[in-house]
Parts: structure tokens; sequence; C-alpha cells
């Protein structure tokens, strides 16, 4: 198994969908990237994301990029749908050079790339959200999401 972070606005769509992906093993409701060692007031430079274990015989990075720009929207800086702000900024974080190597690859290949605001970088650090965050969607299907519902079922 392998992990892999990604931001794409407000984190519980994001982990509804991710969830749904073939090879995913395990998501989890975070915030990475920020200055402190905890969350607290306007959450300290973090980005909402997902942290998300994957099978690489079954996915890659360049197959998980694919799916995750089916849900944002990659010119848009610090927003996504209604959500803005710098936490809701769109991002791809790894431990893993080479996972960083793979996701810069696959954002080149397009032919708006000079466009594309999705941060690419080495996680720094990862707090995970509160209990109440955790698959917030499959607990409370009519809470806000960003994500239409057609794409969040799209593969399961």
């Amino acid at each position: 198994m392998e992990t892999v972070y990604f931001a794409g606005g407000c984190l519980w769509g994001v982990q509804a969908f991710i969830k749904t992906l073939p090879g995913v093993r395990f998501t989890e409701a975070g915030r990475a990237n920020g200055t402190s060692q905890t969350l607290h007031g306007d959450y300290d430079g973090y980005a909402e994301c997902v942290k998300t274990e994957y099978d690489p015989n079954v996915v890659s990075i360049t197959e998980l990029m694919g799916y995750f720009f089916e849900i944002i929207d990659p010119y848009s800086l610090n927003k996504q749908g209604q959500d803005v702000g710098k936490k809701y900024r769109t991002g791809v974080y790894s431990e893993k050079p080479e996972h960083l190597i793979e996701a810069k690859a696959f954002l080149s290949k397009r032919n708006d790339y000079d466009r594309i605001v999705v941060e690419v970088l080495p996680l720094t650090n990862y707090v995970r959200s509160a209990e109440e965050h955790q698959d917030r969607l499959a607990r409370c299907p009519d809470d806000y999401c960003h994500i239409p519902e057609e794409l969040l079922n799209k593969y399961k």
C-alpha cells in the first residue's frame, strides 16, 4: 500500500468520491501542510485533504490524478464550489518524491498546464480531522457538497 493526500475543496465530498475509486483501500479526512501541530482558529494554513491509501498494483498516481481532476476546478485558486479560502485550495501531497514526479508529469501533459493552480508538494505535516468529519456524507447525505451527486456515485 502507498499513501497520497488530495486536497480538493471541502473534504466531505472529496472523501466520498475517493473511497469509490478502484484500488483505494482506505481514506481519512484531514488537513495537510499547515504551520502548527493542531487544528484551531483559521486552520493555520492547512488545506482540507483526504489521506488516501491505495494499491499501486491496481491504480497509479497518474490514474488517481485523472479521477481527481473529474471533481475539481484546477484553475480556481483557493475556491471549489461555494467553499472559499486558502483551506479549500487544491493540491496533491506526498512523502514519496516519485508520487510528486508522477503528479507533475500528469499536469505537464495537459494543454492547459499554464492555467492550473493545483499544488504538488511534499507533505510537511498532516493532522487527522475530528470524528465528525470522517465519512461525513455517508452519515449525513443531505449535507452540502460541491461535487455533483452523479460524480460521487460514478465509480460505486
